[in-house]
């Protein structure tokens, strides 16, 4: 399989809201592709914007320089449908983005999708949307995780727990993990400390090594989505969070989602719950159990190694692109 294609990254990268960007390109390195990176956050100095103008101007600049097969987009919204038309005529690449977006940004997501030779989403039910809104075919690709970030390590001190949920607060997973704190319950994240369980909160997770310490140290770690509309039927779309507690290893107790059969086994590779009642007996028979728990983390982490590293996501990705005919 010929994965030795020339791509142009474009992606937000950081080690905080984007520090998946980095696995990303680390996995295009690792499949053999040629790969050259735009960060999107990047903020030149007055000489560089001086000499290499905006972010139009900066991003033909590296298409002239590269000359890459392949432009793949992954998140942010500086790259609209204005500026694919106008980048496009410099290359013979074929423009591909990756969406990262759940139900909650699809409207917007859509829009910014128009454009592109081939458009992924990370779940049927944004694929579907997505398709419909366009009137063309989008294809689902998941997200994944890098194992090497994400490696069992068993942290201990402040990050020692039974129960651990590592995420922004918002009120559903308030009112969900108020069920949990009879059991130990740890819980890191921005705005924590401005709900009824600051006395649960160790801290907010700094970067990906603070979120990996966080999640080392749990017996249990608890996965709750985002939703777009509360109270609706389950959303078909995974976390990012699926597949990197996956990889650590650890047993995971995870929100029911419509996608989540097509990645791991219920009861086998993780633990699946549709309500907080059911979440709170869940967790407590596998901290009675804790040779199950660990089982069942082991499992997830086979899984993940075999069909959920970003390799495989990458591999796929590159592979189901044509190469571009050759300039005359």
């Amino acid at each position: 399989m010929n994965t030795d294609r020339s791509v142009l990254f474009v992606a937000p990268f950081d080690d905080v809201h984007h520090a998946h960007s980095a696995q990303r390109l680390r996995a295009l390195q690792r499949i053999g592709a040629k790969v050259t990176s735009f960060d999107l956050l990047s903020k030149p100095s007055l000489l560089t914007r001086f000499r290499a103008g905006d972010l139009p101007r900066r991003l033909e600049r590296v298409i002239d320089e590269c000359e890459p097969e392949l432009i793949l987009v992954c998140g942010g919204d500086a790259i609209d449908e204005a500026l694919v038309d106008r980048l496009r005529p410099r290359s013979r690449a074929r423009w591909v983005t990756w969406m990262l977006d759940d139900l909650r940004t699809v409207a917007t997501a859509s829009a910014l999708a128009r454009p592109y030779d081939h458009i992924y989403a990370i779940g049927t039910d944004v694929a579907g949307e997505v398709s419909e809104r366009l009137g063309r075919t989008v294809d689902v690709l998941s997200v994944a995780a890098d194992p090497s970030v994400y490696r069992p390590i068993k942290t201990r001190d402040q990050y020692r727990a039974n129960v651990v949920f590592a995420g922004r607060a918002t009120p559903r997973r308030e009112r969900i993990l108020g069920e949990l704190v009879e059991f130990g319950l740890a819980i890191w994240g921005a705005g924590w400390r401005r709900t009824s369980l600051r006395d649960y909160c160790r801290g907010e997770v700094a970067g990906t090594e603070e979120y990996v310490k966080a999640y080392g140290g749990a017996s249990v770690a608890v996965n709750i989505h985002h939703v777009a509309v509360e109270g609706e039927l389950p959303e078909a779309a995974c976390n990012q969070r699926l597949f990197e507690l996956a990889a650590l290893g650890i047993a995971q107790v995870v929100d029911d989602r419509g996608d989540l059969p097509r990645h791991f086994t219920a009861g086998h590779d993780v633990a699946v719950y549709r309500d907080a009642a059911e979440l709170k007996q869940i967790v407590r028979t596998l901290l009675e159990n804790p040779a199950d728990a660990e089982r069942m983390g082991e499992n997830a982490r086979t899984r993940l190694l075999q069909s959920h590293t970003y390799m495989h996501r990458l591999r796929q990705l590159i592979l189901d692109q044509p190469r571009p005919i050759a300039s005359r």
